[in-house]
């Protein structure tokens, strides 16, 4: 959850600047109130210990729709993944396909910062967590870190503080925020990763700008979505399951075109049938 001391590090996602925080606290965690910007006054609820950094004029599109989607089935995502996309594609497993992203978001690289703040994580779409208990196998011992979440629908948002509160990493920081404005300062994390909702974001180049601004220079970004293996697209029964999987997806393939000016493409690369992972980064000016 997010602790009082977090707030420093919270945006205003209409202007970026700071935010005042007021309301109830328990045990140094923000509870119920507000988070107001200095800058524009904005305002911003925090219910039952989430911040809902969210615009909802600004919620449109693909975007509503998937958010509906999954407020109503959060319940259903987890067994779909582990059972039944498997058998979709044909091979591979989701402990495979996880392995592999995990091994590009090279967590066991982190070290202790130079300023003595810990190393900071971030996944945004974090859905119901299911990469938390991840995090906590690969994070090396003995370097302290933050691990920070975020996701657009609040059913998703709900799974993932219980999977949290069982991972292992201390207080997860997890927010209700949208994926194309991160409420966060420039430079502010050593990890940043997404996997499996790009693909129906209302605007994917700015998504990914957000994700580049935030993430220090020269760490690597991490995005995985789906993506029709080349060697499948001439078999009908690919095809059929794959469109079925992305039927509300406009263009599902890796978006390395849409990538911000200067940013480095590190691997693009196939890890299962049916998904990418794209691999960048954006080196200090």
């Amino acid at each position: 959850m997010v602790g009082l001391d977090d707030t420093d590090l919270l945006r205003c996602p209409d202007c970026r600047g700071g935010l005042r925080w007021a309301g109830r606290e328990r045990g140094g965690v923000l509870d119920s109130g507000r988070l107001s910007c200095g800058t524009c006054g904005a305002v911003w609820p925090v219910q039952d210990g989430l911040p809902r950094l969210v615009r909802e004029a600004r919620v449109a599109g693909t975007d509503r729709l998937m958010r509906f989607v999954y407020d109503r089935f959060a319940a259903l995502h987890d067994p779909a993944v582990r059972y039944l996309l498997p058998r979709m594609e044909g091979e591979g497993s989701e402990a495979a396909i996880r392995d592999a992203y995990l091994r590009r978001i090279a967590l066991a690289s982190l070290s202790d910062e130079a300023d003595g703040r810990p190393a900071r994580v971030l996944e945004v779409g974090a859905g119901t967590g299911a990469n938390l208990p991840l995090l906590r196998r690969d994070l090396p011992a003995g370097v302290p870190a933050e691990v920070w979440g975020l996701d657009l629908s609040l059913g998703m948002m709900e799974r993932c503080r219980r999977r949290a509160a069982s991972a292992g990493l201390g207080p997860v920081r997890l927010l209700v925020a949208d994926a194309h404005a991160l409420p966060f300062p420039d430079a502010t994390f050593d990890r940043v990763f997404h996997v499996g909702g790009i693909n129906a974001f209302r605007d994917r180049r700015l998504a990914l700008s957000e994700m580049a601004r935030v993430a220090r220079p020269g760490t690597p970004i991490v995005v995985v979505d789906e993506q029709l293996a080349p060697s499948l697209r001439r078999r009908p029964w690919h095809r059929v399951l794959f469109g079925m999987l992305t039927l509300l997806e406009r263009d599902p393939r890796s978006p390395r075109d849409l990538l911000p000016p200067g940013a480095q493409v590190l691997h693009d690369e196939q890890i299962s049938p049916f998904y990418y992972c794209l691999t960048f980064r954006v080196p200090a000016a």
